[in-house]
């Protein structure tokens, strides 16, 4: 009987430096998540109430980000064999389209308070405010060192969020020093649409970024005729074709590829070929080759010009 365990890639990521950072920031955003919804309804400022929205979307966001690093770390098994590294790309996708959401809240608060201004408490407004501001400061900084250390979208997105907050924060700060001085209360619904309209733009490039990994698209980095120059130079290949060149998560790439090769040459040779060009210039550890030959595997005129060679 064959061992079940028949991968000799684990297609696991562990990521204990992304963990510690989220376990971190999840602590702090939902202490001050719950210090900036008070405030925000005492001193009725849409500018804090559309941050703590955002901030309560980040604990949201932290928290299924945490799970996919959990199941990020299940090996795979016979229904899952790329195991639930795609879980990650899917998290960052749902944090990525609740940022357009909030930016839409935001909007249309903001048209409301425009058409309708309220007066707001300014002091208990910017004491709140430069405390977020200080909190955001500090998440920033811990998520963006993180980020360098490890490359993981989950982290991008939380990240995403917490730039959000920090330009919430400075947002408030700004507001309500203007409508201290001009007396405008239409500048607190105004500014809040500025910061919507950030964070709308940084969801949207998530939402982008997750969507592209999930239709299998060629991941940004790779150039996919090069990569089939480069198997084409190996010595015994003709042709390179039926090329697919796809991303499970961050950093774990796969490629599959049809390859021509020449009936006197070694085929496991060619193999082994292909695969140390692609795991050590382009760090694609995970690829299936197949080796065909046009007098045995029907091409039709894409294979006639290759007849001659093989026969």
């Amino acid at each position: 009987m064959l061992d079940a365990d028949y991968h000799h890639l684990d297609h696991v990521k562990e990521q204990q430096k992304s963990k510690k950072t989220l376990w971190i920031t999840l602590i702090l955003t939902l202490f001050f998540t719950v210090v900036e919804v008070i405030g925000g309804l005492l001193s009725q400022s849409l500018a804090l109430l559309s941050d703590s929205a955002h901030m309560i979307s980040d604990v949201l966001a932290l928290g299924l980000s945490m799970f996919a690093i959990f199941m990020a770390t299940r090996k795979p098994n016979n229904h899952y064999t790329f195991g639930y590294l795609r879980f990650e790309i899917i998290a960052s996708f749902l944090n990525g389209l609740t940022l357009i959401v909030i930016a839409v809240w935001i909007f249309f608060e903001g048209i409301k308070r425009m058409i309708h201004p309220q007066e707001v408490d300014l002091k208990l407004m910017l004491i709140i405010a430069v405390i977020g501001l200080i909190v955001n400061i500090t998440l920033t900084y811990v998520l963006s060192r993180s980020m360098k250390e490890e490359e993981n979208l989950n982290v991008k997105s939380a990240l995403w969020h917490f730039i959000g907050d920090l330009l919430s924060s400075i947002g408030v700060i700004v507001s309500a020093i203007l409508i201290h001085y001009t007396g405008l209360q239409i500048l607190d619904p105004l500014i809040s649409m500025v910061i919507g309209a950030i964070i709308c733009i940084g969801g949207s490039r998530i939402v982008r970024e997750a969507y592209l990994i999930l239709m299998e698209s060629v991941p940004p980095q790779f150039d996919l005729d090069e990569i089939r120059q480069d198997i084409g130079t190996i010595e015994g290949v003709e042709d390179v074709h039926e090329m697919h060149l796809w991303a499970i998560s961050t950093q774990h790439y796969s490629l599959t590829a049809h390859v021509f090769i020449r009936a006197d040459i070694q085929p496991f040779c060619v193999i082994l070929a292909v695969n140390e060009v692609l795991k050590n210039k382009y760090k694609i550890a995970h690829s299936t080759i197949q080796i065909e030959h046009a007098t045995i595997h029907d091409h039709g005129e894409y294979g006639k010009k290759f007849l001659l060679t093989h026969s």
